[in-house]
């Protein structure tokens, strides 16, 4: 019966021992963790959690670095999601009591990423799969906004209803047929120019249309023979 009782208690030491071999190792791989029975591969799981949970900085980088050939890649994205929002909410809450753009070494302070992390984070952050999807998820939920703009169109802000109407194309935007553009000393209407002199060898007559032109009177006045 003694013998019976004692053989969970030296089950679980020996997959201790292991686990903890484990480890030790620089750097684990998939044929280290592949003769692992059950009750291991738990223990494994449970440690490589709490590892995770307390270690900080370049500490956490290098047992990253250390596990992630046995990494599912689940697990990969759970920590990519993790450091985006620890990152996100560490700016935010600093923005929010300093009123400036906090450095990569308060990120890194605030976080307990370390600065290398978050340099990478930042310069990676739009190539990676968990943000096109977060992106994705922005863009679904885009007709709420568009629902709300709506309302307050609806409810007399005009405003809100160019928004609306620009959101959802409801105006065409013609291309002007007519550029003009003003430089220095002479005004430039599509390819003819306009200066000073020109406007000098013009007739009083000439000189009142191309006025009543510019202050929309045009139609009031009856076409002349220039």
């Amino acid at each position: 019966m003694t013998n019976e009782k004692t053989r969970p208690s030296v089950s679980l030491r020996a997959s201790n021992d292991k686990i903890n071999g484990l480890l030790a190792r620089e750097r684990i791989t998939a044929a280290d963790v592949g003769d692992l029975n059950q009750q291991e591969q738990r223990l494994l799981e449970n440690k490589l959690t709490e590892i995770l949970e307390r270690s900080k900085g370049e500490e956490r980088d290098r047992f990253l670095a250390k596990i992630d050939p046995i990494m599912h890649v689940n697990t990969k994205s759970d920590i990519w999601e993790r450091n985006h929002m620890t990152i996100s909410n560490a700016i935010e809450n600093f923005m929010r009591q300093h009123a400036v753009m906090p450095t990569k070494n308060d990120i890194a302070q605030e976080t307990g990423l370390s600065r290398q992390t978050v340099a990478k984070h930042f310069k990676e952050y739009k190539t990676q799969p968990e943000f096109a999807a977060e992106m994705e998820q922005f863009k679904f939920m885009s007709h709420k906004i568009l629902a709300n703009v709506f309302k307050q169109a609806s409810n007399g802000d005009m405003k809100a209803a160019k928004l609306y109407f620009d959101m959802v194309g409801a105006i065409d935007k013609q291309p002007a047929a007519t550029v003009v553009t003003a430089q220095n000393n002479y005004i430039q209407i599509n390819n003819t120019i306009l200066s000073q002199e020109n406007l000098k060898s013009l007739s009083p007559a000439q000189l009142q249309l191309i006025e009543n032109i510019v202050t929309n009177k045009a139609a009031e006045v009856p076409l002349l023979g220039v």
